[in-house]
């Protein structure tokens, strides 16, 4: 069902959120020369780290509330219409090959399915009603958790699925570019990076879409961080699924072992081309087998399963 809101309140609302506010100053911005407007834009971009800066606290404080479920087996589920939704999949689906999570783990819905990552389905973000049916085919349970991504903050999508994500039991995370929206307020942990107005007006996927790039990238990685994906700042449970992947595994293991080429090879051998099992069969001085044993009882935590061997 789509939303039947009154044209003229539909508009009150939007004048009234601060991504959409126009300003008279930038009005003859296409009678500037290219680079005078390349510079406005690049002056823009760099106020969006301080309006993310301003929301640590709470961002962290999500990523301890995700990390504690999902080492229970939760899952992160990102929910968004339109760019938020695209920034949404592509954080999710970079998750198998960075961090070696199974893709059905962190997932990334959009309004309108897959075909909106590439063709505009505006009229999908409408709908409250599309967000629960998304959730229901993932089943949700208490043990996930959803974050709803919006600029506006009042999205009907996002903030559908955070409403029916929280009547499940589950986590939720609403992330939005204005302050007081409604998806913050219907989530368990709001996050608000007011990035001000944009350079064209109401076109959140400038400012608005790079704070909420960076938040989700914090999201998922220091996520993937607490739950033991990493060794230090090394992607220790990369997968290697191309050339590039591969010739990083062997520099991962070097660079984390100090061995040589060899000594490398032959580890990742032992180990099935696994990184972090090569990691603790050097550093340990133990078989893959045994590697892969120590790496299960520490819950796959690479510096528990080397405190445990020694």
């Amino acid at each position: 069902m789509t939303s039947t809101s009154n044209p003229r309140d539909l508009r009150a609302q939007l004048e009234s959120l601060t991504t959409e506010a126009f300003r008279p100053e930038l009005a003859d911005i296409d009678r500037l020369a290219t680079l005078d407007i390349a510079r406005l834009m690049n002056g823009e971009d760099a106020s969006v780290p301080t309006a993310v800066s301003a929301q640590l606290p709470r961002i962290a404080a999500a990523i301890d509330a995700i990390a504690e479920r999902m080492a229970r087996g939760g899952r992160l589920v990102y929910a968004g219409a339109g760019t938020a939704g695209r920034l949404g999949v592509l954080d999710a689906s970079e998750c198998p090959p960075t961090f070696n999570t199974d893709p059905a783990r962190v997932v990334g819905l959009i309004a309108g399915g897959p075909e909106a990552l590439v063709t505009s389905i505006e009229g999908a973000e409408d709908s409250a009603e599309l967000a629960r049916a998304d959730l229901d085919t993932l089943a949700v349970t208490p043990l996930d958790t959803v974050v709803g991504v919006s600029a506006s903050g009042r999205t009907p999508y996002a903030v559908g699925a955070v409403e029916h994500a929280r009547a499940r039991g589950a986590l939720t995370v609403g992330l939005s570019c204005n302050a007081d929206s409604a998806l913050a307020a219907a989530a368990d942990h709001g996050i608000e990076v007011v990035v001000g107005p944009e350079l064209l007006t109401g076109s959140t996927r400038l400012k608005a879409g790079t704070a909420q790039k960076l938040v989700l990238n914090m999201l998922s990685t220091i996520t993937m961080i607490r739950l033991g994906k990493t060794y230090g700042n090394l992607m220790v449970d990369v997968r290697a699924s191309n050339d590039k992947l591969r010739a990083r595994s062997r520099r991962i293991v070097a660079l984390a072992t100090g061995a040589g080429d060899e000594e490398v090879e032959r580890a990742l051998a032992a180990t099935d081309g696994e990184v972090k099992h090569a990691i603790l069969t050097i550093l340990a001085d133990v078989d893959g087998p045994t590697a892969a044993r120590l790496l299960q009882e520490s819950g796959g935590h690479l510096r528990a399963a080397l405190a445990a061997a020694r």
